[in-house]
């Protein structure tokens, strides 16, 4: 599998076979990643020669994934429907970005623009979905199995009947309509292959529904980090793509800070880890983007646990309805490595209010007719409270993220268009 070495506990430090298959590390219950040996990478392609800027999805960074479409042997395993390369949007007339004199970018995940890739999905999942599938197939595993908020589970659907797997998707009874029909359509076109499991909560009953009833059967669980690293290398190109030099320039270079809208927090551990193997490869320095997570005020465990100085998240036993349906994840197994990341990059994991989300989304329609997602526009919406504390500043290259499109949330968002 190209330039991969092995597996490692994300805590522990354990490492495993680069071949191994398997969820949480056994030593401590905590997320595994997968290392790649960037040391021979670099002897080998010296000069960044594994970079594909012609190409318009995310395996342009080709042996920097862990499997390489220009290697007949990964790429065969590998099912490319224009996942990733998406634009960093000039967001520089922005409101907030005028009157502070920001270079803000807004990173859309959600919509095809020319000369780009589109996800197919119209959601940032599509890169760790895409990785899933494409690793999945390599395994040779069958079936797979994934609680989600709905975005995840509609990109597996899509990836999984195109690559032949098997899918079950457990998720909340009110996620937004669009998706859910989009799922339900998927079990009624292709019986037997797609099964959908409705819950009353969140994607913690999601979870323990797939724990009782399809895990035990085989069902390969590839919910948020639990499976060794796939969708973090998936996400990973997020954070490269950020980094590539823009066109007719030959210089890679990072932000000054990233706004992230953090739910299970897959994204953070996916842009550090490119960040990481950028400076390895001597294409970046030490000095990294402050990350700022951004939760909605109605489920806040990242802001709970940084505020108060805590090492990892607790979850949260009740939650309220939010627009931001993507950022409703009462806690997270990876939550303790992305508060590691929040603090090692100087940046703050912040809530912000539902009704400031909702006027930025209308905002953002009103004034520029671009369908951003609830959580993309939550990114916009603490850009005031961010200037006030400092988090980010006059002329620095401010990326916020749209992880998506409205029309995904359109039935019951549509009075704020």
């Amino acid at each position: 599998m190209g330039y991969l070495r092995c597996l490692q506990g994300i805590g522990s430090g354990v490492e495993y076979p680069a071949d191994a298959v398997m969820n949480l590390d056994p030593v401590d219950g905590r997320p595994v990643q997968m290392v790649l040996d960037l040391e021979r990478l670099g002897r080998d392609k010296p000069a960044a020669a594994w970079y594909d800027p012609t190409r318009r999805d995310m395996w342009r960074f080709g042996a920097l994934m862990p499997l390489d479409i220009t290697d007949a042997r990964d790429a065969r395993h590998i099912v490319a429907l224009g996942e990733g390369h998406t634009p960093l949007l000039d967001y520089t007339d922005h409101p907030i970005a005028r009157a502070a004199n920001l270079r803000l970018q807004l990173k859309d995940e959600g919509k095809a623009w020319p000369g780009y890739g589109a996800n197919p999905t119209q959601s940032f999942k599509d890169r760790g979905m895409a990785m899933v599938v494409a690793m999945a197939r390599r395994h040779g595993l069958k079936q797979l199995a994934v609680p989600t908020q709905g975005n995840a589970g509609d990109s597996l659907v899509r990836y999984g009947l195109a690559g032949g797997l098997d899918v079950v998707v457990a998720m909340p009874d009110d996620t937004p309509m669009p998706i859910l029909g989009q799922l339900a359509a998927m079990t009624h076109l292709h019986p037997g292959r797609i099964r959908l499991e409705l819950v009353k909560g969140t994607i913690r009953e999601a979870a323990a529904l797939l724990k009782a009833r399809y895990w035990p059967e085989g069902w390969f669980n590839v919910a948020t980090f639990q499976e060794p690293g796939w969708r973090i290398e998936g996400k990973k190109s997020l954070g490269l793509e950020m980094a590539e030099p823009a066109p007719g320039e030959t210089r890679w270079s990072l932000p000054d800070a990233i706004v992230y809208p953090t739910g299970g927090g897959t994204g953070v551990l996916g842009m550090w880890k490119a960040f990481d193997e950028l400076q390895a490869l001597g294409l970046v320095d030490d000095r990294r983007p402050r990350m700022i997570c951004i939760q909605s005020e109605v489920t806040t465990p990242l802001v709970r646990a940084f505020d108060a100085g805590q090492a990892d998240t607790h979850a949260q036993p009740q939650t309220g309805p939010t627009i931001s349906t993507g950022l409703n994840v009462p806690a997270g197994v990876g939550h303790f490595r992305v508060l590691q990341i929040i603090r090692a990059s100087g940046g703050a994991a912040v809530a912000v209010q539902e009704a400031e989300t909702a006027r930025e989304l209308s905002r953002v329609w009103r004034e520029r007719r671009e369908w951003i997602s609830p959580e993309g526009a939550a990114c916009l919406a603490a850009l005031p409270q961010l200037l006030d504390r400092g988090l980010i500043r006059p002329r620095e290259r401010v990326v916020a993220v749209n992880t998506g499109s409205l029309e995904k949330y359109l039935t019951d968002l549509r009075q704020y268009l």
